[in-house]
């Protein structure tokens, strides 16, 4: 019994290391005092001085705009070429690389693209960051919808090409309500993501239009305020909330 709490002693340190500062930061979202280091009652005062401060409200509008698209965009190509990688090719190398921008580092892939934008003279704004984030988004879906795709019964897609339905009545009729559970987990997936993404926001934004983790990032420079802790709060309850959905769609998916 010793060893067997032993063992798992890492384990808990680990999940303690990582999860401690997160606690602290949503605890004291709720302190009445200014300063974060002295516990002065309990209140919900910095949640609305969130709302009344102009750079954040500028940098969530951006970062609600930029999330909006990814996930519609995100969602649309990842399932078709989901769909696809499934029916046309043999072989895991295609697979392999549309779910590559998912597993690659984050710098490498911002570095890339704003290469690819300065070669091409794109101007850098809201635009350059939804492709950065449907890049990335866009394999995470691929990769949710290829999986449901394997559990599929073909006899049930044949049966209805037998009955005399075209391949694009099949597909909306039989094939995509199939698909229902994993598409809209991949959607709520590439939501969260955009919402929480900031190294390939800070590298594809312009100045003038900064997404909400840029907004933060420039307040945290000159040290931690109240309204930061309140609004990492609010986005980290989104952020499990949309996360706690897509698992469960998941499971689903993998259950039928």
């Amino acid at each position: 019994m010793r060893n067997s709490r032993l063992i798992k002693l890492p384990f808990w340190l680990t999940y303690l290391f990582l999860y401690l500062p997160i606690l602290v930061v949503v605890i004291m979202s709720f302190n009445a005092s200014a300063n974060l280091f002295v516990w002065r009652g309990f209140s919900l005062e910095w949640y609305p001085a969130v709302f009344a401060d102009e750079a954040i409200t500028t940098g969530l509008r951006n970062t609600l705009i930029v999330a909006s698209l990814v996930t519609l965009l995100a969602t649309a190509l990842g399932t078709l070429l989901a769909v696809g990688i499934h029916r046309y090719t043999r072989g895991g190398l295609v697979r392999a690389f549309a779910i590559a921008p998912a597993l690659l580092p984050d710098l490498l892939l911002a570095i890339g693209l704003l290469s690819l934008f300065s070669l091409l003279g794109v101007t850098l704004g809201l635009h350059s960051v939804v492709i950065a984030h449907v890049t990335f988004a866009m394999a995470f879906v691929t990769a949710i919808v290829l999986a449901r795709l394997a559990s599929l019964d073909p006899n049930l897609e044949e049966a209805s090409q037998d009955l005399g339905a075209g391949a694009m009545r099949t597909f909306m009729k039989v094939t995509l309500p199939q698909l229902a559970p994993g598409i809209v987990a991949g959607a709520l997936l590439s939501f969260t993501l955009s919402l929480d993404e900031f190294v390939m926001a800070f590298f594809t934004a312009a100045p003038t239009t900064p997404t909400l983790p840029i907004a933060i990032y420039s307040m945290v420079r000159f040290g931690v305020t109240p309204e930061v802790n309140a609004l990492a709060t609010m986005l980290l309850f989104v952020s499990v909330l949309t996360v706690i959905g897509a698992q469960r769609l998941t499971r689903v998916t993998d259950s039928l």
